[in-house]
């Protein structure tokens, strides 16, 4: 469990299914994504971070406030299960429920993870990458340290060719 001045980062429960699921459904969340998510596909995601933290010793954390206990959605660390000139390594992602965003938080719990995986994890490096269009994520990339070269942009393999958002931007920061 990570704590900041505004989260607690911990493991999930099944009581964060339903706000999960609802979060996974809203299309201004998954607008860069392919597609929402189903709640048979978001209790899913859920199954697969929790088996992560229990094969690598970590995962997506579910992010919940301080203030009150509301589950927010997740942020944490990640393994990609696909190769690019990249990979293997560690990624840093968040989602949050729209009611969340424009307060500092993915920041705030993303700074917090930089940390665990640097000081914790004894990571090296830790990379981000989202759509090229997906500036609010860019932002955080960048506030919490992280910078881009362009030569590293690449194209998701897991999205066909054609698909607009194939295109990706990759950041990284170094302990």
């Amino acid at each position: 469990m990570l704590e900041t001045s505004r989260l607690i980062l911990r493991r999930w429960r099944d009581s964060d299914r339903d706000p999960f699921a609802a979060l996974n459904a809203d299309p201004r969340v998954m607008r860069f994504f392919p597609a929402v998510l189903s709640r048979a596909e978001s209790d899913r995601a859920v199954d697969r971070i929790e088996a992560r933290f229990e094969t690598q010793g970590f995962g997506l954390f579910a992010a919940e406030l301080r203030q009150g206990g509301a589950f927010i959605g997740f942020i944490g660390l990640w393994t990609p299960d696909f190769e690019a000139a990249f990979t293997p390594c560690v990624e840093i992602g968040w989602r949050l429920a729209a009611e969340y965003w424009n307060r500092g938080l993915a920041t705030e719990g993303a700074r917090a993870v930089v940390k665990y995986g640097f000081d914790s994890l004894r990571l090296s490096e830790i990379v981000s990458f989202t759509t090229v269009a997906n500036v609010p994520s860019r932002r955080v990339m960048e506030k919490i340290g992280m910078t881009r070269s362009p030569e590293d942009d690449f194209d998701h393999p897991k999205l066909p060719e054609s698909h607009p958002l194939r295109p990706h931007v990759l950041y990284r920061i170094r302990s």
